[in-house]
């Protein structure tokens, strides 16, 4: 198999099952337009995501890594009016195109991005007493991950689902000997995961347009 086929079978997914969307086609070619990097996920990997929201019955949510938006729109349209999704970013740049990006979905009401750096804005939100949350979505920079898992459980509730992106790093995550630091960011995040009794946790592996790579989901159980 090859990156060729995988993109040819997501692609037939994706028209099959995830049908053209304005909005976020508009997202995605404003963030593209502004120069961010094309690391949002794909369309068959949104749609998992807000299915997984809907499934859980979400009313809040917390993405910790916004991008251009793209994902956010994806979670915030499983919530339910009343609801409400907390967005972390750190780039001012990207920031700005989410914050147009979700209005012009208009998600506004919905989503409340915060600017700064998540270890930061994570602590502000602990201090806040914004949490719990239903679901937690951790898609950010990787050498972070295990201080971000730290904080997911502090901010979570037995039921909540956490999901984090970006787990196989096209299958080196297996090699202790990485000097990548994002794969020890994420050797250490499902060492310490592992551990953890709160939570029961696996990983499935993806391939597609992306590349090859994967999602962790952790459901918090105590």
């Amino acid at each position: 198999m090859t990156q060729e086929q995988w993109s040819v079978v997501d692609r037939y997914f994706t028209e099959l099952l995830v049908p053209s969307d304005p909005v976020l086609d508009a997202a995605l070619d404003t963030s593209a337009a502004a120069g961010l990097p094309p690391q949002n996920v794909s369309p068959n990997q949104g749609k998992l995501l807000f299915l997984l929201a809907q499934i859980q019955g979400a009313r809040t949510i917390l993405e910790i890594g916004t991008l251009g938006g793209y994902s956010t729109i994806w979670l915030a349209r499983a919530l339910p009016s009343d609801g409400r999704l907390i967005a972390l970013e750190a780039d001012p740049k990207h920031a700005e195109v989410a914050v147009a990006n979700i209005a012009r979905a208009g998600l506004a009401d919905i989503v409340e991005l915060r600017l700064g750096r998540a270890l930061s804005t994570l602590e502000q939100l602990a201090s806040d007493g914004s949490g719990p949350f239903d679901l937690i979505f951790i898609d950010a920079d990787k050498p972070s991950n295990p201080d971000y898992l730290a904080w997911a459980l502090k901010l979570s509730r037995r039921g909540s689902l956490i999901i984090a992106d970006n787990v196989v790093r096209d299958g080196a995550v297996v090699n202790p000997a990485s000097d990548d630091p994002s794969v020890q960011g994420v050797r250490r995040f499902n060492e310490l995961l592992a551990a953890q009794g709160r939570v029961s946790a696996t990983a499935i592996q993806t391939v597609g347009s992306k590349g090859y790579d994967g999602f962790v989901l952790a459901l918090v159980t105590d």
